[in-house]
């Protein structure tokens, strides 16, 4: 088990169809989902580096591998979390830091608690009812448990975890 702790960047904020979403709700998704990343990274990845080891876990979302309509900015952010993980991950392993992107389909949170439309509310609940379920924060957890506690010299570089009905 490595013997510090990971960097672990948050989901931010959810979206709404484009035509109907105030750009500064882009902004705002900008600032959390991709900022939030890269200042949390500044902060700690110079220290791994110093240390040669350590471990950032980047928590994104299946949107960030795949397209979903009326999310478009909000899936845009999530890619970004990967391009950057990925080139971030190239340009520290050299240093044995470990960089890990979790990406969840459907997970039981608030996520939509920031979404205004309740066209897209009320669709993803009926999404969740036809997949019978979503995942818990704790499959979450143990997904990055099992990467995270993998010897140094081994990285998990992406997990991509949905319940198994989740369709797309």
């Amino acid at each position: 088990m490595p013997d510090h702790k990971p960097f672990d960047s948050r989901k931010g904020l959810s979206c709404s169809h484009p035509d109907q979403q105030d750009p500064a709700e882009w902004g705002r998704m900008i600032s959390v989902n991709i900022n939030g990343v890269l200042n949390g990274l500044g902060e700690f990845i110079g220290k791994m580096k110093k240390r040669k080891g350590g471990t950032v876990i980047n928590l994104s979302s299946i949107a960030g591998v795949k397209g979903f309509p009326n999310h478009m900015a909000y899936c845009g952010t999530k890619f970004a979390v990967h391009g950057v993980s990925e080139t971030l991950r190239e340009e520290v392993a050299d240093d044995n830091v470990r960089v890990i992107t979790v990406a969840p389909g459907v997970v039981g949170t608030e996520l939509l608690s920031h979404t205004a439309s309740n066209d897209i509310k009320d669709g993803y609940e009926s999404w969740k009812d036809r997949m019978g379920g979503v995942i818990h924060p704790e499959d979450i957890a143990s997904c990055v448990s099992f990467a995270y506690n993998q010897p140094q010299n081994v990285c998990v570089r992406e997990i991509v975890v949905s319940a198994t009905r989740q369709q797309p």
